[in-house]
């Protein structure tokens, strides 16, 4: 397997909002990072040119196509985050997950819509190539990205 990083840019905030996150997926997402030996998983969701990276305290859903420079360092935006504590207590496996949504640009609420329905289908996806050894280990680095006014 190959190990390489990725750089991401975390623009400002353009929002946030409160909602709950279903248990299944919760827990696919909390599986796939216990059983990575890395500390980042990265999920391709090919329908929507995003790719997902899950850490420990958050989902970040990043543009294929947005690309930035900033102080000699170059990498990808960051349209929304799912903040998650997935080291957290839980009072039940079966209960929706309280996450904190952040969005970076403006409206992106169709965008956390549309990923609802596809990030699963993107993890059985990725659970497949997993299966058959086909995923690759790589890293994130995330760097704060201010553009010049």
């Amino acid at each position: 397997m190959a190990n390489t990083t990725e750089t991401f840019f975390r623009c400002e905030e353009n929002a946030r909002e409160q909602v709950s996150l279903p248990a299944p997926l919760f827990n696919r997402c909390l599986l796939l990072l216990n059983h990575s030996s890395t500390v980042h998983v990265f999920v391709p969701v090919r329908a929507m040119q995003i790719q997902a990276v899950i850490d420990e305290d958050e989902i970040i859903f990043v543009d294929n196509h947005g690309y930035a420079v900033k102080d000699g360092h170059g990498g990808r935006l960051i349209v929304l985050a799912w903040k998650i504590a997935f080291r957290g207590p839980r009072d039940s496996l079966t209960e929706p997950v309280p996450i904190e949504i952040v969005y970076y640009a403006p409206e992106q609420h169709e965008i956390h819509r549309r990923l609802m329905g596809e990030f699963p289908k993107s993890l059985d996806r990725y659970e497949a190539c997993l299966a058959e050894g086909r995923a690759e280990d790589r890293a994130a680095t995330i760097l704060p990205f201010t553009p010049k006014k």
